[in-house]
């Protein structure tokens, strides 16, 4: 059971790290060269439409940043065990659809290359230790509680 419930929240994660990119891709009208939702059945198009434009490679590198801390908190809160390890998961994936990218597709500028290892990882270990973080003060919240409820009253 666990196996479907780790696998359902790397594919959660997933979903919202791509749905938080489509949305910030979409924050400038003049990136939009396609007419549906999601970019990514014209990402070539939509490339090389933006080749000379290092704003939508900055905006596609913080939203990129942002979906995965959001991915990464979405599949800890859905992963019953080593919250942080499949948070990190989330990172690892998006960084090897980052690098497939690259590779197919030479419309980058260096800086976007360079830059999508030191954002992807760390980025996405912060969504797993914010979850931790939240899990662990509910934990002493409890204890607290319990610990209170216990005490006789005078």
């Amino acid at each position: 059971m666990n196996f479907f419930r780790n696998t359902f929240g790397v594919l959660a994660g997933l979903v919202v790290a791509a749905l938080i990119i489509t949305l910030g891709i979409k924050i400038d009208s003049s990136w939009v060269t396609y007419k549906q939702f999601a970019p990514f059945d014209h990402w070539e198009t939509l490339l090389r439409s933006v080749q000379k434009k290092d704003s939508f490679f900055v905006a596609l590198l913080f939203f990129g940043g942002l979906g995965v801390t959001f991915g990464g908190v979405v599949t800890a809160m859905i992963v019953k065990y080593a919250k942080v390890a499949y948070a990190i998961l989330i990172g690892f994936i998006m960084l090897f659809i980052a690098m497939l990218d690259i590779i197919i597709y030479p419309y980058h500028p260096v800086f976007y290359k360079i830059s999508i290892f030191l954002i992807f990882f760390p980025f996405s270990w912060i969504g797993g230790k914010i979850t931790e973080i939240i899990y662990k003060r509910r934990e002493k919240r409890k204890k607290q509680l319990l610990a209170k409820n216990k005490k006789p009253q005078a």
